[in-house]
């Protein structure tokens, strides 16, 4: 199970992660944000690295994560209450202008990524938007007790091609962590037009 390493790796995840670059997806991301006040969602939100900067940028913002051990350490980043749930549970709907999956939907089978997907729609606010960035490739596989689910633009579009989001675009990009650039991300936005 994916949170026992988060729980297990906490310390090291956040120093890890912390720091990392985002600033390039970021732009891209609030710039289809059809508003630039209101709440985004970070599902999954890791060491909180990604809620403080939409924090910073003056969005309200709801953090969720799965593991009670990175939430209390991104709480205390953040300076708010990171909730711990299960994001196959999410269950909000109508509320937020924007939903950021940063590394997160990737430890879901793909049957539960959309599932997720689904509640993520009903989630967003009319013209809403979410970002999920996966592995790149066609095979999934697990390392170090977590299972990771990858994507390429053409599997990834199979699999939502019945949903009721709007299709933004993909693009792909390096690990933003030293060391790791030759790691492939592909990274997603849709928008929810009803």
């Amino acid at each position: 199970m994916s949170v026992k390493f988060y729980n297990d790796n906490a310390d090291d995840f956040f120093n890890n992660t912390v720091n990392a670059d985002m600033s390039a997806t970021y732009k891209i991301f609030e710039e289809k944000l059809s508003e630039k006040t209101g709440e985004i969602l970070d599902l999954g939100c890791g060491s909180g690295r990604d809620a403080k900067h939409f924090l910073d940028e003056g969005f309200t913002v709801t953090a969720l994560d799965l593991s009670p051990v990175l939430a209390e350490k991104a709480s205390e980043f953040i300076g708010q209450k990171v909730i711990v749930a299960d994001m196959k549970d999410l269950d909000f709907q109508d509320r937020f202008i924007g939903i950021w999956a940063c590394a997160s939907l990737l430890h879901l089978r793909e049957d539960e990524v959309l599932e997720t997907l689904k509640r993520c729609h009903k989630a967003l606010k009319k013209n809403g938007v979410i970002y999920a960035s996966f592995k790149y490739g066609e095979s999934n596989y697990e390392k170090d007790g977590r299972s990771f689910t990858c994507f390429t633009r053409d599997k990834f579009l199979d699999l939502i091609k019945d949903l009721e989001f709007c299709y933004y675009e993909t693009f792909e990009t390096g690990d933003v962590r030293p060391g790791r650039e030759k790691e492939r991300w592909l990274n997603v936005i849709l928008k929810k037009e009803s």
